[in-house]
């Protein structure tokens, strides 16, 4: 291609791609800048398991040709790189929809320079930042104007032939069986080992390194406390027994081909008997019984969404376990939907669908355990569920794709119970009014916002002994603020944060990201753990904070420490506290 018709293509084509994101996507004051669209886009453009599952090619006659390895190497790619925000099936999520209807009628040059230069929207610039080449450009440019491959799906037939059940029930113990104080055991996910590490909270000792799947995304905690649950994002399901003398696996499973969820019954009556697993792919959740994770009912999610239009493609992102009733409520991502699924008969299963906004990622109850605060984080809001009436109570506007994780509840000093979300396209963390009956004016509403260090954050946490708010920023491009926090006093909270330098405090001599990500506090609610998370050939930590004095306590620094990122206290998460 000619420079001048290059200039000209790219002119053309980040032209129409900024007015198109103009009409989708209303500027706001205080917008994104550059630096937190590339952290947005970090987060969600993560790889996908599914890059290694074999697929069909399919051939749509409109699109430039392309040899079979060629189609399988630009498969593999896609599911690396594009598969977060577009979806498997690129219907648009995050990402706006790559069918082949959109991208023949675009051509192939157009592909190429929005590719190879990104958009206002916050497409990535994949050519000029280095990351493809040419040759990369036009091979995914190809690609996209063919139908996409169809993934295989995953038949309950399918997980019950996964599942090995390592230590029968009747052969497991039938008390504790070690010395661990096991509420103030940490499950710290080590990503790209394919393990997870169990740590004393007390000694800050490693107790035991378990196999799990790849790049585990959340540990949950069985009712009782003795079972914790730990999913991949390749939707391998390990269940670990921590009565054992040496906690380890008892039973696993594979719910399909790519997953994010994972939780279990919590309702009186109902501790420990049932265990649910939503997937990306397919899309659909399951339910299993909780001690051996035998699959007894799988539930697709593809359907309408709250626009009355079809979508193939829900993924189930969060899920939690109602205080209020035998439910459990699910995500359904793309279609905006929380299902409330009552778990008393799995034969003849009952649902509730809730519409409320696109596209619903994380979340956690307020401080009473009532409400279901989740993000809809590419709508900038957040949704609000009662589920003791199990009906929508809110939408509330928020920052830029808003990522609280679980949020964090405390008591704020002039507006009552807040809970608190921080976003991975802004500095802000908004601070919503909980309390209707105590606080009506301010129920469901941002009640006060605080300016944070910048884009890039995935959590903030707090506990109910501590003043203390934390705030990562993880993914933020400026290395001194992903690897360092910003913390808030709660009961000033017109003081600006103090920001401490976590990687420091680790002693990491090396070059590595050093990103600090995750503050977990332990049982006691006086000390805050962070993963300082670096690559797998550079060294990683975990740093230990007095949350009192705001000072570095403990380094666990050992070599099995490898790309730390989630850190779940046994107590914590058991009862929901954060």
């Amino acid at each position: 291609m000619k420079a001048k018709k290059l200039t000209a293509l790219v002119a053309l084509a980040l032209s129409s791609l900024a007015l198109s994101a103009a009409a989708q996507q209303p500027a706001k004051p205080g917008g994104p800048t550059t630096s937190t669209k590339d952290a947005a886009a970090t987060y969600q453009g993560a790889s996908s398991p599914l890059a290694d599952v074999a697929m069909h090619q399919s051939s749509n006659p409109k699109a430039a040709p392309m040899t079979e390895e060629e189609f399988a190497r630009a498969r593999q790619i896609y599911f690396e790189r594009c598969a977060g925000c577009h979806g498997v099936l690129r219907k648009g999520a995050t990402g706006k929809p790559l069918t082949p209807d959109i991208t023949n009628e675009r051509g192939l040059d157009y592909l190429k320079v929005f590719i190879a230069y990104g958009s206002p929207a916050g497409m990535p610039n994949w050519l000029t930042s280095g990351d493809f080449d040419e040759a990369t450009v036009d091979l995914m440019a190809r690609y996209i104007q063919h139908d996409p491959p169809q993934p295989p799906e995953f038949s309950l037939a399918d997980m019950e032939a996964s599942r090995k059940e390592y230590i029968a029930v009747d052969k497991r113990p039938t008390k504790k069986m070690n010395n661990y104080n096991i509420e103030n055991i940490f499950s710290v996910t080590l990503r790209d080992d394919g393990t997870i590490a169990l740590i004393d909270g007390d000694t800050k000792e490693i107790i035991n390194i378990i196999k799990t799947g790849y790049a585990v995304h959340i540990s949950r905690m069985s009712a009782s406390g003795r079972y914790l649950y730990v999913i991949g994002r390749d939707a391998r399901l390990n269940l670990i027994d921590l009565w054992m003398e040496k906690p380890d696996n008892v039973a696993e499973i594979k719910v399909g081909l790519e997953a994010r969820s994972v939780e279990t019954s919590k309702f009186k009556g109902w501790e420990d008997k049932i265990a649910i697993a939503g997937t990306y792919w397919p899309p659909q959740f399951v339910l299993m019984d909780g001690d051996t994770l035998k699959p007894q009912k799988v539930v697709g999610t593809r359907g309408m969404d709250i626009n009355n239009e079809y979508h193939p493609e829900p993924r189930v992102a969060a899920i939690v376990s109602s205080h209020q009733k035998p439910e459990f409520l699910v995500n359904a991502k793309e279609t905006g939907k929380v299902w409330m699924v009552d778990y008393t008969d799995l034969v003849n299963l009952k649902t509730t669908q809730i519409d409320t906004a696109k596209y619903l990622h994380d979340g956690g109850f307020d401080s009473t355990g009532r409400y279901f605060m989740t993000a809809a984080n590419a709508s900038d809001k957040i949704v609000v569920v009662d589920t003791k009436e199990s009906k929508l109570e809110a939408i509330i506007d928020v920052g830029k794709t808003p990522h609280p994780g679980r949020g964090a509840n405390f008591k704020h000093p002039k507006f009552g119970p807040v809970w608190a979300t921080s976003d991975l396209g802004d500095e802000r963390i908004d601070l919503i009014g909980t309390d209707p009956k105590g606080n009506k004016a301010n129920a469901w509403k941002v009640v006060q916002t605080l300016e944070g260090q910048g884009g890039g954050s995935l959590f903030v946490k707090t506990h109910p002994k501590s003043n203390n708010l934390w705030v990562d920023t993880a993914l933020n491009p400026d290395p001194k603020i992903s690897q360092s926090v910003a913390v808030f006093d709660i009961q000033d909270l017109s003081k600006p944060a103090q920001i401490i330098d976590i990687a420091a405090c680790a002693g990491i001599k090396d070059d590595g990201p050093k990103r600090v990500v995750q503050p977990e506090y332990n049982k006691a609610g006086d000390e805050v753990w962070f993963s300082v998370w670096s690559t797998m050939d550079k060294k990683s930590a975990i740093v230990v904070v007095d949350d009192k004095t705001r000072t570095c306590k403990h380094v666990i620094d050992d070599e099995r420490i490898i790309t730390p990122t989630g850190k779940f206290n046994v107590y914590n998460t058991q009862h929901d506290v954060y």
